[in-house]
Parts: C-alpha cells; sequence; structure tokens
C-alpha cells in the first residue's frame, strides 16, 4: 500500500513524495531555471571574454589598466542579475500589503 509521504510501500524507508505541483509553480520554476542557466552562460562568458582582455594587456605591455573599465561596468550587470534572480517571486501577500498602503494613501488626513 502506498501513503501520501513516501514513494515506496508503506512501512518501507523511501523519498517523500513530490508535492502537488500547479501549473503557475511550474511556470515559475522553469523561469528560475532559465534565469539561473542565463547567469551560468553569462559568468562564464564573463570569465573568458575578461580573461581575454587582460591577456591583451598583459601581452601589448601593460600601463594603464583599461581592462578595469570592462571589468566593472560587465560586473555591474552581472551583480544586477544575480540580484534579479536572487529576490523571491511576487507573492500574494505582497499584493495585498501594497493595496492597503495604497488605501492608507487615499484617506484625507482627518480620518
Amino acid at each position: 500500500m502506498w501513503n501520501d509521504t513516501e514513494r515506496t510501500p508503506s512501512g518501507d524507508a523511501g523519498t517523500p513524495a513530490p508535492p502537488q505541483v500547479t501549473d503557475a509553480a511550474r511556470a515559475l520554476a522553469r523561469k528560475r531555471i532559465e534565469k539561473r542557466r542565463g547567469l551560468q552562460g553569462g559568468l562564464v562568458a564573463y570569465v573568458v571574454v575578461n580573461a581575454a582582455f587582460v591577456g591583451i594587456w598583459v601581452v601589448t605591455g601593460g600601463g594603464y589598466f583599461w581592462p578595469g573599465w570592462i571589468l566593472a561596468l560587465w560586473g555591474v550587470g552581472m551583480v544586477l542579475g544575480i540580484w534579479d534572480y536572487l529576490r523571491r517571486p511576487i507573492s500574494e501577500d505582497d499584493v495585498e500589503a501594497e493595496l492597503r498602503r495604497m488605501a492608507r494613501r487615499r484617506r484625507p488626513l482627518g480620518e
């Protein structure tokens, strides 16, 4: 006999059964996977391209470290991408809280 928390017959230790997944949760998971893969690809490109720029800088005799501009500006873009990935998605609680804030702003000062 199967139970709700295990994938193996009752009484056997097993892995938990997967939770019921809605279409919205599946879409959110897919979106997060796509963002993560995009970040991974972006990070590889950042490292490879900037290593090439630093290599060019070394081969051409050093001097003013111009690759620093590219490293810094592209790095800001990478940090913003990571921040976007790490932010939690908007929940119904967030929407309700915003609606309450909006309602408080609309009240006259005398109330």
